[in-house]
This record gives C-alpha cells, structure tokens and sequence, in this order.
C-alpha cells in the first residue's frame, strides 16, 4: 500500500455524501458498504485511462477482483462528505490499486484498501499471467 499523500501516475479522486441507506443499526456506515465507495473510486481511476468495463470488455477481456483487503480505521455517519482516491500501483501481471477513504472537510482517515484483479481471456475463459497489451496501450507504458 502506498504511505498516506504519495499518488501514483494513474490516480483518481472523488467525492459523495453518506446516505441512509448506507447506515447500519448502528448509526454508521455498515462495512459492506466500503466495497461500493471502493468502487466508485474504481470506476473514476478506469474512466481515466480509457478502459472502464465497456472497454474491457469490447478488448475480449474480464477483470474479475481476486483479493480484496480493507482496513477500518473511522467510523463514516449519516450526511458526512466523504473523499473517496484510487491509485492503480501494479499493471504489469495484474491490476492492484490502493484506495484511501477520509473525511472531506477534515481529511481525517477512514478507510484504506487494496484490489487486485486479474485479466481474464472472454473467449477461452483462461487467466492471463501478464496484462494483455491492450491496458499497456491504454496506461502508455506498452514496450516497443
């Protein structure tokens, strides 16, 4: 995991509020619900580099998360704006990014997590052990 204020070259950040629904009988966030945060912060990193589940897809593969590790440190209540950052820090063999949840107006931590997913050949339904070249194209980093 990266140390807290270091960002990779590939990092997105965004923003949401904590609704009802999200709550538990608790009054604060029930922690499944972390793993949708996680994924919105996901989606916003993939949008950045153009290859989002459309484009993977459309690329002839599937990027099914195979480890998924979070990290409680705060507890998130009703109305509270939270910041919600991705940065992709492996692509070579896999797709490992490191999330960091905190509270906007303070900055304090809330939560940190890691996914790591792998490419999966759509046609064959076989596991890739390097990144197929069409996610080196997209990060610019493909070897000529």
């Amino acid at each position: 995991m990266r140390k807290p204020g270091q960002r990779s070259l590939w990092h997105a950040e965004v923003e949401t509020q904590v609704q009802f629904f999200d709550l538990d009988p608790m009054q604060v966030v029930w922690h499944g619900r972390y793993v949708k945060y996680l994924e919105m912060a996901r989606c916003a990193l993939l949008d950045g580099i153009d290859y989002n589940y459309p484009q993977m897809k459309a690329s002839g593969y599937a990027w099914p998360v195979i480890d998924l590790r979070l990290r409680y440190v705060g507890a998130a209540t009703f109305g509270q704006r939270l910041t919600l950052q991705a940065d992709l820090v492996e692509w070579r063999n896999r797709l490992k990014i490191d999330y960091l949840i905190t509270d906007t107006k303070s900055g304090k931590q809330l939560n940190r997590a890691s996914t790591t997913q792998v490419a999966v050949d759509l046609a064959s339904g076989e596991m890739c052990f390097v990144s197929p070249p069409v996610l080196l194209e997209k990060l610019g980093v493909l070897s000529r």
